[in-house]
């Protein structure tokens, strides 16, 4: 920014337009209708203060209208705010982030209170907090990750709140790398009531997790993206398939992510291994992630090659289906794919195709799916 530019601007702050001019200045401007702009003006505008100075320095960062117009809609004391006091050092901040051109004003469109003057006394520390949990965080990935999901513009007394949770949860032994995860992939659990935070990890607890059990954050983490209705839906469609609540628990246990897949993704994939691969329930009970691979690009395409090399008599001795249904893509393609130059491709078109079940699937070796 050029120093004709400060002193311009300069100018223009040190001589505060009358109100009827301002309210002028709004809707030939920013387009906005003059109702609006006679509130804004008479709500936010003070002796101190002027929208021009403020729309100039907004467009020497690139911004255009149609930003400012978005952000001073949500925001309207953004219009109002004091250049150097509260913008300059708001936006120079986000800058230090790593946020510049078109990523800071795609960051600012999310969240225009971060220009404010509320940031500094009520969001900042809150950023400093969470900033400092971050392990390893490249290019602060995954604050400003966070930063845009993070509602708490409008949270009553945010600092006091995000430092009760963040040490409620750090009490309940998620700290480090699981603290910043979980708070990346969950950042309102930062701004949730104490009550409803502790209702929470108390519901998570009484399921069987405890505080030392590694898989507690992420029982928290399903949980808080499921409501008791859902819980209840998909407790219910395992329990048409025969399995107990306490298997249902004990299967959740094993894999907390199990609840984040849809009813319909469930239900597909009981039907196959149930149906399709003969599983017995309790196969599904001890190893329950079965049912989070994708049937379509993993576990129907592998099992189609293991069909065709039974049938072909390829393999000496058959595999267990659970165990090849967890090996890494290059090294089941090794394993399997590759085995037999004789049949590679063959075998390869089978894994690839789009047609996902085989007449022979229904005649499935029992050796291939202990």
């Amino acid at each position: 920014m050029t120093t004709l530019f400060y002193r311009y601007l300069h100018t223009v702050s040190s001589s505060p337009p009358s109100k009827s001019s301002l309210i002028t200045y709004l809707t030939e401007t920013l387009g906005f209708p003059k109702p609006r702009a006679v509130f804004y003006v008479n709500r936010f505008s003070s002796t101190q203060t002027n929208p021009q100075s403020v729309i100039l320095f907004l467009k020497s960062h690139g911004f255009n209208l149609t930003d400012i117009h978005k952000w001073v809609t949500e925001s309207p004391q953004i219009l109002f705010s004091d250049v150097e006091k509260t913008l300059k050092p708001n936006i120079h901040f986000f800058q230090d982030l790593g946020l510049t051109g078109s990523a800071l004003g795609k960051f600012i469109s999310k969240k225009p209170v971060y220009l404010s003057n509320r940031f500094e006394e009520r969001l900042k520390p809150c950023v400093d907090i969470v900033k400092r949990l971050m392990l390893d965080d490249h290019n602060n990935e995954n604050l400003i990750r966070t930063l845009r999901r993070c509602n708490w513009a409008n949270v009553n007394q945010p600092v006091v709140k995000v430092s009760a949770n963040v040490k409620y949860l750090e009490q309940c032994g998620i700290v480090g790398a699981q603290l910043a995860t979980l708070i990346t992939r969950q950042p309102r659990l930062l701004i949730m009531s104490e009550s409803d935070l502790k209702e929470l990890v108390s519901k998570v607890l009484d399921m069987g997790f405890s505080i030392d059990n590694r898989m507690l954050v992420h029982a928290i983490f399903t949980c808080t993206c499921l409501s008791d209705q859902t819980f209840e839906r998909k407790l219910e469609l395992f329990r048409s398939y025969g399995f107990t609540k306490d298997e249902f628990l004990s299967m959740f246990k094993k894999a907390p992510g199990l609840l984040r897949v849809s009813e319909a993704k469930l239900k597909t994939g009981i039907d196959f291994f149930l149906d399709t691969v003969k599983f017995e329930r309790q196969v599904l009970v001890r190893r329950p992630a079965c049912l989070m691979y994708s049937l379509e690009e993993r576990v129907i395409p592998r099992f189609k090659v293991l069909n065709i090399m039974m049938s072909k008599r390829i393999l000496k001795k058959m595999p267990s289906f659970l165990n090849v249904m967890r090996l890494p893509e290059d090294e089941f393609l090794e394993k399997f794919i590759s085995k037999d130059r004789n049949h590679a491709e063959e075998l390869l078109l089978a894994y690839k195709s789009g047609d996902l079940l085989l007449q022979s699937d229904k005649k499935t070796n029992p050796e291939l799916i202990t």
